[in-house]
C-alpha cells in the first residue's frame, strides 16, 4: 500500500470511469485497475462493482475513499508545512475565486503577484461559493478570495481585503441614470435583475433592494455579471454592480449608466479566507498584503 494507490482510488471515485482516472493520473488504464486490484487484495475488501458501463464503489470502498482523502490531505499539509519554512513564497498555491471576483480581481493582481512572487506556482479555480468552501474543507484548495459571509464561513479564518461598493447599473435614458449619485431609497419600486440561484453577491445585493423596497423580476435569472449587463441595457431593469466590475465600462459604455451610491454605500468585503491552523498562514498573510497593494477602492 502506498500513497499513489490512494491517489488512483481517488481520482477513480471522482471521474468514476477507469481511463478517465488513468489520464488524469498520468498512467495507463491497465496499471490504474491492476493497482486498485492490488489494493483490494491487500485490505481483502471489494471496493469497487465493475461492470462495462459503470464504475460503483461499494460501502466499504466510500469508507476507505475517505480515508485515502485524509491520508492525502495530511501528507499535502507535512510538504506545505516543510515548504513555508524552506520558502514562505515558493511552491504551488492553490487559489479558489467566485465568478463575481475571478474575471475583475485576477487581471488587476497577477502581474504583480508574478512579478513579487517569481517562485510561486498558481493553481486558480473558478467556482461558487458553496463549491469552493467543501474544497476548501477538504484540503483541495489553501485559500479563497471571495465575499466575506460570517454565516457560511464559521469555523474558517480571513483577512479582509477590501470593502467594494457595490454600484447601480440602469438603461440610458432610465428616469435616474443621469442624477450622478443615487440614494438607496430611490430604487422604492424598481424592478431589479439579479444573478441565479448559488451566487453570494445575488442576497446581498437582494438584501439592499428589498430594503430599499425594490422587486425583483422573478421570471429572469442571470448566469453572469455579462449576461445580467446585457439584460439591464434592455431596459428590462436594474441591478447592483461590484465596483471592480464597471471599470472597464463606467465611462464608455453607451446604452448602461452606473452610477454610486449616496452614504450609506452598500458594499461587500472581500477576504481571503482559510483553514484555522493552516500550514502556510506566513504565505497567506503575504499573499495578501500584496493583494492589497494591487487594489484601490474609491471612498464613500
Amino acid at each position: 500500500m502506498n500513497l499513489r494507490d490512494f491517489e488512483y482510488l481517488l481520482a477513480l471515485y471522482e471521474v468514476r470511469h477507469f481511463r478517465k482516472a488513468a489520464e488524469r493520473c498520468f498512467v495507463s488504464q491497465p496499471t490504474l485497475s491492476g493497482q486498485v486490484r492490488k489494493l483490494e487484495d491487500e485490505l481483502e475488501l471489494t471496493l469497487i462493482e465493475r461492470d462495462t458501463r459503470n464504475v460503483m464503489f461499494t460501502q466499504s470502498g466510500e469508507a476507505v475513499v475517505e480515508h485515502a482523502r485524509r491520508v492525502l490531505s495530511e501528507v499535502k499539509q507535512l510538504k506545505d508545512t516543510a515548504q513555508s519554512f524552506r520558502d514562505p513564497m515558493s511552491g504551488e498555491l492553490r487559489i479558489g475565486l467566485i465568478p463575481t471576483v475571478a474575471p475583475y480581481l485576477l487581471p488587476r493582481i497577477m502581474p504583480h503577484l508574478f512579478q513579487k512572487f517569481p517562485e510561486m506556482g498558481w493553481q486558480l479555480e473558478e467556482q461558487q461559493t458553496h463549491v469552493l468552501l467543501n474544497q476548501l474543507r477538504d484540503g483541495q484548495l489553501d485559500a479563497l478570495l471571495l465575499a466575506w459571509l460570517p454565516t457560511e464561513m464559521q469555523g474558517l479564518a480571513h483577512v479582509t481585503l477590501y470593502d467594494e461598493p457595490l454600484w447601480l447599473a440602469c438603461a440610458n435614458g432610465h428616469p435616474i441614470s443621469q442624477q450622478g449619485s443615487v440614494s438607496l431609497p430611490q430604487l422604492d419600486g424598481e424592478t431589479v435583475l439579479m444573478l441565479e440561484d448559488g451566487h453570494c453577491l445575488r442576497d446581498q445585493a437582494l438584501g439592499y433592494c428589498f430594503s430599499a423596497g425594490a422587486n425583483e423580476d422573478g421570471t429572469f435569472r442571470a448566469t453572469s455579471l455579462e449576461t445580467l449587463r446585457h439584460m439591464v441595457a434592455t431596459g428590462r431593469g436594474v441591478t447592483l454592480m461590484p465596483y471592480l466590475a464597471i471599470q472597464e465600462h463606467h465611462q464608455a459604455d453607451p446604452l448602461i449608466n452606473y452610477q454610486p451610491f449616496k452614504s450609506p454605500q452598500p458594499t461587500r468585503e472581500i477576504a481571503l479566507v482559510y483553514r484555522r491552523g493552516s500550514s502556510r498562514v506566513r504565505t497567506l498573510q503575504a499573499l495578501a498584503d500584496a493583494i492589497k497593494e494591487s487594489v484601490t477602492m474609491p471612498t464613500a
